[in-house]
């Protein structure tokens, strides 16, 4: 399936900031079942974008923004293939704890199986591990890997709501577990901790999920997503969504990996001013059998307000700026 990807970010500050420096993780990964067919970004005020891979090979844009600016406008455009990922066995080769276990004790996935900043182990995820009934990792190695795994992901997505801004980004897992409600982030870092003290390793995903019509999924359309993914012997990274408790399939387009969030935001940065600022963010992922041109490309339907806000937006700091000079 081919996805056409536009991811719009503002800031708008309550007054001129004198410099913005920020990071970008919004570039769809090249890598197994998925490609990245073309991709770009554009920034108001206008100013040079550049790109690195950091160690997990997330491809990472960043600027600086070094002139007076009362807003700044971020636009992403990708065109992404994903294929559907071969179905699940019905378990595990009986060899694949000692398989695990080997890659394990060599080294291999340490990041990926010890705490991470908001996949904490706490009091909390371990009272919320003995209700579900969640493995610890002798436990874990009595059982097959596979089930394991799915049997917590959907008791995850069984124990907390889907409450859209009922936590932040960078909220605790403790707050989703004591109020037993959440959004995607929530769900992952749950399970992420869940996971790993089965000894297995587990990384955090962030992406962009398309809601297909009549789908019934918890997530919000129009923003990011998040869901995980587990190393198992024999499939590699596999995926799974605990938050709609399905398997990641061709409807997640994966655009950074990480330990958690703290890894991968899609923005990251700092600004020089005594001001606030207000965020906005617009997603939209278009589906299509073939890769639609650039130039019709989300130019219908209930986005064309957002572009005119947009364009609407791009000539007003074309007007500060020439004022400004």
């Amino acid at each position: 399936m081919f996805y056409s990807i536009r991811h719009l970010t503002k800031f708008r500050y309550s007054s001129p900031v004198s410099e913005s420096i920020m990071e970008l993780r919004m570039h769809p990964r090249s890598e197994g079942l998925q490609r990245c067919l073309n991709f770009q970004v554009t920034v108001t005020p206008r100013t040079r974008v550049q790109s690195y891979k950091d160690y997990l090979g997330n491809v990472v844009h960043h600027f600086d923004v070094p002139s007076a600016h009362r807003h700044l406008l971020i636009v992403a455009e990708a065109m992404v293939d994903v294929a559907p990922p071969p179905a699940f066995p019905d378990k595990l080769s009986s060899y694949a704890w000692q398989q695990l276990d080997s890659q394990l004790a060599a080294g291999d996935f340490w990041e990926m199986v010890t705490p991470s900043q908001f996949a904490q182990w706490t009091d909390l995820i371990e009272d919320f591990a003995e209700e579900i009934g969640a493995p610890n990792r002798e436990e874990a190695r009595q059982r097959d890997a596979l089930a394991s795994i799915a049997e917590v992901n959907t008791a995850v997505n069984y124990a907390i709501a889907y409450v859209p801004q009922s936590t932040r980004v960078d909220s605790p897992v403790d707050d989703a577990l004591e109020n037993r409600q959440g959004v995607c982030q929530d769900y992952s870092h749950i399970m992420i901790a869940l996971v790993r003290r089965m000894g297995i390793p587990c990384r955090y995903v962030s992406g962009y999920l398309f809601h297909k019509a009549g789908s019934r999924v918890r997530s919000t359309e129009g923003a990011t997503h998040a869901w995980v993914e587990a190393y198992l012997p024999g499939l590699g990274w596999v995926g799974f969504d605990p938050t709609n408790n399905i398997p990641a399939g061709e409807s997640h387009v994966r655009t950074a990996i990480g330990r958690d969030y703290a890894d991968v935001p899609p923005t990251k940065g700092v600004f020089k001013g005594g001001a606030s600022s207000q965020l906005t963010v617009a997603v939209r992922v278009v589906p299509s059998d073939t890769p639609p041109p650039p130039e019709v490309e989300l130019e219908s339907g209930d986005w064309q307000e957002v572009l005119q806000e947009e364009r609407a937006e791009i000539d007003r700091a074309a007007a500060e700026q020439q004022q400004q000079q």
